[in-house]
This record gives structure tokens, sequence and C-alpha cells, in this order.
């Protein structure tokens, strides 16, 4: 080398990481503050996050279902059953369940239902039942509880009460003291959601890695090697690049390397972690305030037939108790149709009975009942 011919400055190799910051989609749940205004929507995410809570719902709707109206009047009963079964509730359907079906999920999702009675143009007659959104719905209370209106926000943000009131729907679910508003049954889950999505989420991340292999190429390079630290990497990243990109097309392609060079696999040391303990344990709280017991939503978390018949007898009380919030709007249906008919409007909610056990159980109870009879009258 020529003593006036400058010497190359040794090029270091870079250090590159590359990883994106990476969290589950349902962001909502991380940044959740209890204020009322965002809560329909958060729990809305919930029921889209989890599909259990989701499937717990609806379980709950479906098994609320079955219902039949008395009236003392023949006349009057055809005429009702007529109007429970035809009743249009918008979007193609028919019939007072489809509307309940709507209305119990809002309630059960949002904590409480709206919805409306809609007259004919001539006012003699309930021509359809509408559901409403209750994220756009607020309550302004009068002097006493007994008064309040449900209003919906102006363009200025100013409450403006609805028209029509004495035709406008609401029921609360599982009201508290201080606040009109009902309680939604996904109260109390934002939280252990949040950390099971974080599970889910890491565990999806982990089988990725897995799965889809990383791999490590370190290159020392000779220190008399005309190539810098930096071509000889350039270089060897092309090469395993375009080896990688073979393989992914079905052809083999070798590597070769010239210089001490180490490939590993990312990650292959580490295991993954055991995620059946603790996501157990956080659908059992999830699943415990929903009051569905497990094996109805494919859980195998019951030991004995015994314990099975416990948890169908506890979610037949629940489903009555939720019955219940639903009888005061279903009889201002009903006594608002009679009164427009010219009919007594006094009515009776009859609930199908809510039957959760065996049919074949059923049956041998029945013949047992049967022989007991038999030898009974043989005995006598």
């Amino acid at each position: 080398m020529k003593w006036f011919e400058k010497k190359k400055p040794a090029r270091k190799p870079p250090q590159v990481q590359l990883r994106d910051w990476e969290r589950h989609p349902f962001g909502v749940l991380d940044q959740y503050v209890p204020l009322r205004s965002g809560e329909i929507s958060l729990y809305r995410s919930i029921r889209e996050a989890v599909p259990i809570i989701d499937a717990a719902i609806w379980k709950m709707v479906r098994l609320c279902g079955g219902v039949q109206v008395r009236c003392g009047d023949t006349r009057a009963q055809q005429g009702l059953n007529r109007f429970l079964t035809t009743v249009d509730t918008g979007r193609g359907q028919q019939g007072i369940q489809s509307f309940l079906d709507q209305y119990l999920d809002c309630m059960l999702t949002c904590g409480q239902g709206v919805g409306e009675m809609v007259l004919d143009p001539q006012g003699k007659t309930i021509a359809a039942l509408l559901c409403a959104d209750p994220a756009l719905v607020e309550i302004r209370e009068g002097d006493s509880p007994l008064d309040f209106r449900l209003c919906v926000r102006e363009d200025g943000g100013q409450p403006k009460e609805l028209p029509w009131q004495q035709l406008l729907l609401f029921t609360p679910f599982q009201p508290e003291a201080e606040h009109p508003y009902g309680v939604s049954m996904l109260r109390s889950m934002p939280f252990l959601t949040g950390v099971l999505l974080k599970i889910y989420q890491a565990l999806g991340q982990n089988w990725e890695r897995v799965g889809n292999l990383r791999f490590a190429v370190v290159c020392k390079p000779d220190e008399n090697s005309p190539l810098s630290a930096q071509e000889r990497g350039e270089q060897v990243a092309s090469q395993w690049s375009q080896a990688m990109q073979s393989s992914r097309q079905g052809a083999v392609r070798d590597f070769v390397a010239v210089g001490d060079v180490d490939i590993k696999v990312i990650g292959a040391d580490n295991q993954i972690l055991d995620s059946e303990v603790p996501v157990r344990q956080i659908l059992e709280q999830l699943v415990a305030k929903t009051g569905i017991p497990p094996f109805l939503l494919g859980l195998s978390w019951s030991s004995t037939e015994r314990m099975s018949a416990q948890q169908a007898d506890l979610l037949t009380s629940e489903i009555t108790a939720i019955r219940r919030s639903l009888d005061p709007m279903l009889r201002r249906i009903c006594r608002l149709w009679l009164r427009l008919g010219g009919f007594d409007d006094q009515v009776s909610i009859e609930w199908e009975d809510i039957n959760l056990q065996d049919i074949v159980e059923e049956a041998r109870a029945q013949l047992l009942h049967a022989q007991a009879e038999e030898i009974g009258r043989e005995a006598s």
C-alpha cells in the first residue's frame, strides 16, 4: 500500500431489531375510565372480544323467551294474540318475541332497554314496536323519582325532550338508588377481560414465532478480508433472504458462507407459558357474573350430575327475576292495544315454564310416580 493512500475506516455492522408494537385490537378495554358516556361502547367491545360472554348473553335471551298474555274478553283475546304474533318489529321481523329478544339484549348489555310503540296514521292501533339505541337516550329527572323524561342530545349538546313520552318504553336492568340508569351485566368485566385478551394476544404472538421461525445469522469475518464488516453483513443478509424466499415458493436453496457463521432460531430456548390455569381462573369469574352454568357454555367444570342440577335450578331463578323486570313493559303494550280497541285493559302475563332438566329423568320420575299410585290402589 502506498503511503499517500488513505486507509478506509472500519465500518461497524448495524445492530437491527425489528419488532412492531403489538396489542390486541380492543384498545378501549385498556383505556377504560368508569364514566357512563363510554360504558356502552365498552360493553359492546367486551361481547365482540370474548365469544363466551357473547354466547352467555344470547343463551340468557333465548331462555327468557316464551310469553303469553291473558285477558277476560274472548274476542279481545283473539285480537290480542293476533297482534302479538304479527306486530311489525322492524328490519323484516314480526312478533312480540323478536321485539323481546332485541329489547332484552340491550338490557343485559347496556343496562337499559329503550323502545317505542308506533301508532298507525289514524291512531287506532299499534302498528309497530321498535327498539332504540340506549347510547342515544338520556334521562332527565323531575322533582320526584316518579317523574322522569327521556331525552336526546341536540347538535349543541343540550338535552332535548322526546315527544310522545307515553309511547316510549324504558326498562332499567337492576337499577341503583343514586341514578336512574340500570346496570349492565358486564359492568365488572372490563379489567378481567383486558387481562384475558393480553394472555390471548401474547399466546398468539408466541405461537406465531414458534410456528414461523425467525433466524439469527451472525457472521464473524476474517480481519484480513478485503470486504468490510458492513459489506460482508449486507452480502450475507442478501443471500439468506434469497434462500428464505425460495423456501416459501417450494424450492430448496442451500446457504453457503465463508467465515465463522452462526445460525440460531430466535426463541428456541424459551418455553411458552402454560395459560390453562390463569385463563380458567378469569373465565370462572366472567361466567359466574353471567349466571349461566358452565356446562351450558361447553365448559366441563362440573364434576357431578348433582352439581349441574343445582346450577340449573339457580339459572331458573335468574331467568325468573329477569322476566319480572320485563312484565311492566309488556303490560303497557298490551293495555294500550286493548284501550285503543275499546276493550277492558286488565291483562295477566304468563311465561312459559322453564325446564332445564333431562327429559329421560322426568319420564323416569313420572313412571315411579305412576307405580306408587298403582301400589297404593292395590293396597287399599
